[in-house]
């Protein structure tokens, strides 16, 4: 039997109140790194060392009943508080998970409901951001969503294009990230909002994360053996490997950037000594390479699924910079794997 859950801590207007108070609500399935990385940064900053004392900050996990709630990977959660009054947190945090199978029951988007009319900020942690959409809690804010859920989110929300290209957005009370290791950036956001940014590096330092990554950071995406620190050209070409196989040109893409082609071009030809052209190329050929590399695709579908086309512009392009053909390449790679 599941134990019953706490009343709520009734508001306190006395000095030693935590600066920063945020309340989770977990979807069915939910993905429990995304949690797991969101309260440690909290976790981290609100005491001295890891000592774990919520002074600073203070966290719950709310619900309208008991019930645990199991994650997408088998562990399962307890709720601490009943729902109460949404204005005793600083911030209401949606943790989703699984796509098909997550999911809020209706009490928790009352209220949720209840919160935004409060102005309360409301946070969609990776596939949060589809849940509080469903709500009717996103319309007139920009959205951040995974690249890897970027087309399942435009099946499902008719006219709404999110940001799929950085780790997290915040748009006035509305805060959405990509999952993952973005939900620690976007928690260290807070904490370095609320609390101060020495709280917010030594979260992640403890963590081991180098150093705290913006909002206007890009995703991470398929490995690229293009590096640079210029946000600009990250971000460019992190759209063209989410839609490797639509082949936005070059124009399409500073489109979509905000920027113009000329600026695109001048950011690439610093940061990386390439065109746009030949940089993207670069990204098209890695890929073919990684499908190359596994037996069960044809050269046909790579074209396709990297851009180039059809199969006899893929093997035109492959000879001229790998100086053979991709069959050639592939029983290259396969008798380098082989065992001796």
């Amino acid at each position: 039997m599941p134990l019953p859950l706490a009343a709520p801590d009734a508001p306190s207007p006395a000095p030693s109140r935590p600066r920063l108070r945020v309340g989770f609500l977990l979807a069915r399935r939910f993905t429990l790194s995304a949690f797991a990385n969101f309260v440690d940064v909290l976790r981290l900053a609100a005491d001295e060392g890891d000592r774990s004392r919520p002074i600073l900050c203070s966290w719950r996990v709310i619900a309208e009943d008991a019930a645990p709630v199991r994650s997408s990977c088998g562990v399962t959660v307890g709720p601490e508080e009943k729902l109460g009054d949404p204005s005793r947190f600083d911030y209401i945090v949606v943790i989703g998970g699984l796509i098909d199978e997550g999911g809020l029951p209706p009490g928790e988007i009352a209220f949720l409901r209840r919160a935004a009319a409060r102005k309360v900020p409301l946070v969609g942690v990776c596939t949060g951001a589809f849940i509080l959409h469903r709500a009717g809690l996103m319309q007139g804010y920009r959205c951040c969503v995974s690249w890897f859920h970027h087309d399942d989110f435009l099946e499902q929300f008719d006219g709404l294009v999110p940001v799929s290209d950085r780790l997290f957005v915040e748009d006035r009370d509305r805060l959405t990230c990509s999952g993952g290791a973005s939900s620690a950036h976007l928690a260290a956001h807070l904490v370095d909002r609320h609390i101060g940014r020495a709280a917010a590096r030594k979260s992640l330092h403890i963590m081991i994360i180098d150093e705290a990554m913006a909002a206007d950071d890009p995703q991470p995406g398929l490995p690229l053996d293009l590096k640079t620190r210029d946000p600009l050209v990250r971000r460019a070409l992190h759209v063209l490997q989410q839609n490797l196989d639509a082949a936005p040109g070059v124009g399409e893409i500073a489109a979509r950037l905000g920027v113009s082609r000329r600026k695109l071009e001048r950011h690439m030809r610093e940061a990386l000594g390439l065109s746009p052209a030949a940089a993207f190329l670069k990204v098209r050929l890695a890929h073919a390479r990684f499908l190359l590399a596994r037996p069960e695709h044809s050269v046909t579908r790579i074209a396709a699924e990297a851009g180039l086309c059809d199969a006899s512009h893929l093997i035109r392009v492959f000879r001229r910079h790998e100086g053979m053909t991709p069959e050639a390449w592939r029983q290259a790679d396969a008798a380098q794997r082989a065992p001796v």
